[in-house]
């Protein structure tokens, strides 16, 4: 038996008072030793989301699936079982299973016992504390050569209540990831809409008006180079509260530098002496080297500083408006033409020259027509970025309460 420790979490359902007790795994949990069958579905376990529900091919994954012809040494698992990758525990692979199935001989699979509801496990122990006792269980000469091997797993311990309560805040959690998952879905849906009318409101090569346009407008498109519509600024400024310094990143565009780098400033120097490349509200930026993953948009910031390998246009506000430019420029169509005058010896270095990038063609309606476009978008993007923040809310709100929860 393991030393006689009890707790209670921080919040409980009504009618639960008894303490948690602490257990260590190999307490709890007894390694199966069981081969698989060729009739059962191969599982995996992720970093990031545990034990799959199936069998996950090359597509669900976004990379190649290697698997041996021979299952004969592919370890048998039921439901309910513990599953965990002996090379990456550390990181968090580790999950209760849901189906029978079978997995990699470089899994171990536990049978739980009486005193536990077996999906509650999921939740108690993909938590950072325990993932950080599993850490400093595994052992190995560099961290990816770390292992936990079954001896070590059976000394992580954990508290556990009642059975009854582990199925009540097993079923409370399942509700919330549902809910989760709904949200999740509905942010895919926005933003394949989203993908699929930058295809369709926009001409296609070589046509000069869209699939789908807002009544009222017949008119061709003009073709014109980007530099007509974008000017370079390359204006150098200091830091200061009228141009904060700030980053630019694939997902926010221009945003804020972290506390973590304002920290770190403050021990390189004076910030306020060294000069870095100013922007203003609804300037076209894009960092040369990433355009590859998507690093092109509007400033909706407002003036900043930032480092001068990213590059910032104006835009001629007599031929095209802000929003409509950037909805063109961040077109996959656009980043993928653009890339094939990309330079540099290797891909990591490769980037696409401001000058390149300005001899490219744009399409454009006219204004009244651009507006409507742009507003359209903007409304969109604040839809699909409402749900995104709901969605991390949620996600936020889980983590809180898995702390909150458990001992």
């Amino acid at each position: 038996m393991s030393d006689n420790i009890t707790k209670s979490p921080q919040f409980r359902f009504a009618g639960y008072t008894d303490a948690w007790e602490q257990r260590k795994l190999g307490e709890i949990y007894t390694e199966r030793n069981e081969r698989g069958n060729n009739s059962l579905q191969i599982l995996s376990v992720s970093i990031h989301h545990g034990i799959s529900n199936g069998e996950l091919d090359s597509s669900t994954l976004g990379k190649e699936v290697r698997r041996s012809e021979d299952k004969s040494l592919y370890k048998g698992v039921r439901s309910g079982d513990l599953v965990f990758n002996m090379m990456r525990a550390w990181q968090g692979a580790i999950g209760v299973a849901k189906i029978e199935g079978m997995v990699s001989p470089a899994y171990i699979t536990a049978i739980p016992n009486e005193k536990l509801f077996p999906p509650f496990m999921d939740y108690c122990l993909r938590r950072h504390e325990i993932i950080t006792q599993i850490d400093n269980f595994s052992y190995g000469v560099t961290d990816f050569r770390k292992r936990l091997y079954w001896d070590s797993f059976s000394k992580v311990s954990c508290l556990i209540p009642s059975v009854p309560e582990q199925i009540k805040i097993n079923s409370f959690f399942n509700q919330l990831d549902n809910l989760i998952s709904l949200h999740q879905r509905k942010l895919e849906l926005l933003k394949d809409t989203k993908k699929g009318l930058l295809q369709k409101m926009f001409p296609k090569d070589g046509a000069d008006v869209p699939e789908i346009r807002f009544a009222g407008f017949t008119d061709a498109w003009e073709q014109r180079k980007l530099s007509d519509v974008l000017t370079e600024r390359n204006v150098q400024h200091p830091q200061n509260k009228d141009y904060p310094l700030v980053s630019f990143t694939v997902e926010k565009g221009v945003t804020p530098k972290t506390e973590r780098y304002e920290r770190e400033q403050l021990v390189v120097g004076d910030k306020a002496a060294k000069k870095y490349k100013a922007t203003e509200l609804n300037d076209i930026v894009y960092n040369p080297a990433n355009l590859k993953f998507g690093a092109i948009s509007r400033n909706s910031y407002g003036k900043a500083v930032f480092s001068p390998i990213y590059v910032t246009f104006e835009v001629n506000d007599k031929l095209a408006f802000p929003s409509y430019v950037e909805m063109f420029v961040t077109r996959q169509d656009f980043i993928r033409y653009s890339l094939r005058y990309q330079q540099g010896t290797v891909y990591e270095r490769q980037s696409v020259s401001p000058e390149y990038l300005l001899s490219l063609k744009i399409l454009l309606p006219g204004k009244e027509e651009q507006l409507q476009i742009g507003n359209f978008f903007d409304q969109l993007n604040d839809t699909i970025a409402l749900q995104q923040r709901e969605l991390n809310s949620l996600k936020n709100l889980k983590e809180s309460l898995l702390q909150q929860m458990f001992v």
